[in-house]
């Protein structure tokens, strides 16, 4: 049997309606896979990619260098927020001041990005974490450029 979300939940874009048609000869545990799939063709995926910068750096230094992502165009958008961290290197537990960096760009450029902060980075060893987003697709249309 397949299982189809009420006409309600369909948008009326063809995106959605072509997702909707290519799915509909699947068989769905209570729609599941079908619901995902219309909200991705309804939605965009942005990436985040997260650092932490020297506390020992000012605040135009750090506008500097995230400035530079923006100019490169590696990245839509940058978030800068003061943060302490605490954590163990090289055996001693340190706390320190940092700058926590939030990065918001698209699939296509986020390996570049990555690859930017790891050779300009100051840290032996930097915090760089990814992950994607579900975001309007107007949202999304920008962050792509």
């Amino acid at each position: 049997m397949i299982r189809r979300p009420p006409r309600s939940t369909l948008s009326s874009s063809s995106a959605a309606s072509d997702v909707y048609k290519r799915q509909s000869s699947f068989k769905l545990c209570h729609g599941v896979l079908l619901l995902s799939i219309l909200r991705v063709a309804m939605s965009g995926t942005v990436w985040i990619v997260q650092t932490t910068l020297s506390g020992e750096l000012n605040e135009a230094e750090v506008g500097i260098w995230c400035q530079s992502i923006i100019d490169s165009n590696l990245a839509a958008c940058v978030d800068i927020k003061r943060t302490n961290s605490v954590y163990r290197w090289e055996g001693e537990i340190h706390n320190t001041p940092e700058w926590d960096i939030q990065i918001r760009t698209s699939e296509s450029k986020k390996d570049e990005l990555i690859s930017k902060i790891k050779s300009e980075h100051s840290y032996d060893v930097p915090a760089i974490f990814w992950w994607a987003v579900d975001s309007t697709k107007e949202y999304y249309d920008w962050v792509q450029g």
